[in-house]
């Protein structure tokens, strides 16, 4: 049904910010992990990018990446898990509490976040190209400091 054909009432079902933003998200992740398997990058899938987009360069601990990708402990031990087997992470002692462990990148998981980097830039660019730089100004800035009032992390 589309957003015309919904009685009016519930027309903001389809037209709000969170569903707007979704599917940007959806659109631009989707486009990244193109870019990502054009390079050769082609191991990883949009959910691993709910663990790598939160994890600290120098090790985040699991309860941490959990809470900042609102998900289970248990969800983000598979997604560790998955990229352990990857190569592109690996748990270590947390230097402040030898009992706890952190997730890290590994030298090949760098080499991976460098092609990240560079297909985010790409996609970043034909977005900007799509909808203008005075919009992506607004998301960038805007919005960013909207989602940063309540504390949200994210890179």
């Amino acid at each position: 049904m589309t957003n015309s054909a919904l009685p009016r009432a519930y027309r903001w079902r389809h037209h709000n910010p969170g569903r707007v933003l979704d599917n940007a998200l959806r659109r631009f992740e989707d486009r990244v992990m193109e870019l990502m398997h054009e390079a050769g990058q082609s191991q990883t899938r949009r959910s691993h990018v709910n663990l790598t987009r939160h994890l600290d360069l120098e090790g985040t601990r699991i309860t941490e990446l959990a809470r900042r990708a609102a998900m289970t402990n248990a969800a983000m031990t598979e997604l560790i898990d998955q990229c352990e087997t990857l190569g592109l992470v690996e748990r270590v002692p947390d230097p402040a509490d030898g009992r706890a462990r952190v997730v890290r990148f590994t030298r090949a998981g760098l080499v991976w976040l460098d092609a990240f980097g560079r297909a985010i830039v790409h996609a970043q660019r034909e977005m900007t190209q799509e909808v203008g730089a005075p919009a992506m100004n607004i998301l960038l800035d805007d919005i960013a400091r909207y989602a940063a009032a309540d504390g949200a992390n994210g890179a």
